[in-house]
């Protein structure tokens, strides 16, 4: 079973998102959160960015146990001095820097050469690597790049001394199949690639940040990198809950984990939710407050005789309540029956039929769901 590493931006990349930035102490709270959780690198925040989030970088590397902790920094000097300051005697620290590496913001963005971006990279790699033991590099828009130039760059990357690589879709524009044929590709080509670990950083702005991750690590990426819920710039991140779920339902034939603590899942979901105000969508894979809820008849009665005939998991595995039925004029029968059951009342046949004939005329008039009030009256019409 190969282990892959699990990055979480929720803290970083997922705050940028958000209409109102965290404090250090709600960064914190999220961070022991991701621990519980098991993720393996957690970036913190982008030291230069404000004197705030540099505090946050501060406390939470020298809080955090259990798990790397990483700062951004572009290929600046003063971002990576303060990047350094920031976590300044911790242990168990990355950084992570990097260069756009597209034909269009080389040239509209950064108004620089290749070989100029190049040099700008190998030099921030060296001197991050005076203070830091572990050095990230990511590749901005690689899905955009030219590959002989992604060769180049990485190859620069790795000689002068970077620990890990991000192959980044950063306007998520990706597919799949095209995500998982870049990867081995380069690490067909790529010289002393096996001196770094790859990364993937996807976007989700057609939809596949999750597929492209999932892709990417079938190929042979060794970390992906994610936010919970999937917040962040645009249509945001590839969502870490839905990879680490995925993996775990498909380890046996994919050979691969995550190590980590599925039951932590639902909890750091409602963490995160809680502490950004990004309310979670009802139809969110995983998490959704709608993912466990049947109301379609035949899906009802395929649930009340086996529930994984219509879930794809039990959700007690990740922290989640137990699966409920709703009724609603779509139900059926034996869904009526269930929920009438759960409340004491039961029926031969004939009479449930009656009750049904009075429940779907209700249930047309109400175009709601049937609560338990819905139910007792129900009963005393019939």
């Amino acid at each position: 079973m190969r282990k892959i590493d699990l990055f979480d931006t929720t803290l970083r990349d997922g705050e940028q998102s958000l209409e109102a930035t965290m404090d250090s102490s709600q960064k914190l709270e999220i961070a022991r959160q991701l621990v519980r959780l098991g993720v393996d690198v957690i970036e913190v925040g982008f030291p230069a960015s404000s004197p705030n989030d540099f505090q946050s970088v501060r406390r939470i590397s020298q809080e955090i146990r259990g798990a790397i902790v990483c700062g951004l920094a572009r290929c600046v000097q003063r971002d990576i001095d303060l990047c350094a300051d920031a976590m300044l005697g911790s242990k168990n620290t990355r950084i992570n820097i990097g260069l756009a590496i597209s034909p269009i913001h080389m040239d509209k963005k950064l108004g620089l050469r290749p070989d100029q971006v190049v040099e700008k990279a190998v030099w921030a790699v060296k001197y991050a690597g005076k203070t830091f033991h572990e050095v990230q590099f990511f590749l901005e828009d690689a899905l955009r790049g030219q590959f002989d130039f992604l060769v180049w760059i990485m190859e620069s990357v790795i000689k002068a001394g970077a620990t890990v690589v991000t192959i980044s879709d950063t306007v998520g524009v990706g597919m799949p199949w095209k995500y998982g044929e870049l990867i081995r590709k380069l690490k067909e080509t790529v010289q002393h690639i096996e001196r770094v670990k790859l990364s993937v950083h996807c976007h989700n702005d057609l939809g596949l940040a999750t597929a492209n991750a999932i892709t990417a690590l079938l190929a042979g990426a060794d970390q992906v990198e994610g936010t919970i819920n999937g917040i962040g710039e645009r249509a945001g991140n590839a969502s870490l809950e839905e990879i680490i779920m995925a993996l775990y339902l498909e380890q046996n034939d994919s050979g691969i984990t995550t190590g980590a603590e599925i039951r932590q899942i639902y909890e750091t979901s409602k963490t995160v939710s809680r502490i950004t105000g990004i309310p979670l969508p009802r139809y969110k894979a995983v998490v959704g407050t709608n993912m466990f809820s049947h109301a379609s008849g035949i899906h009802q009665d395929g649930i009340i005789k086996e529930k994984l005939t219509y879930e794809p998991f039990d959700p007690q595995i990740i922290g989640a309540p137990a699966g409920k039925i709703v009724l609603t004029a779509r139900s059926g029968r034996n869904a009526l029956k269930h929920k009438l059951k759960e409340l004491g009342y039961e029926y031969c046949q004939a009479e449930l039929d009656q009750i049904y004939s009075i429940f779907i005329r209700m249930a047309d008039k109400k175009k709601r769901t049937f609560n338990e009030h819905d139910l007792i009256r129900l009963v005393t019409l019939s």
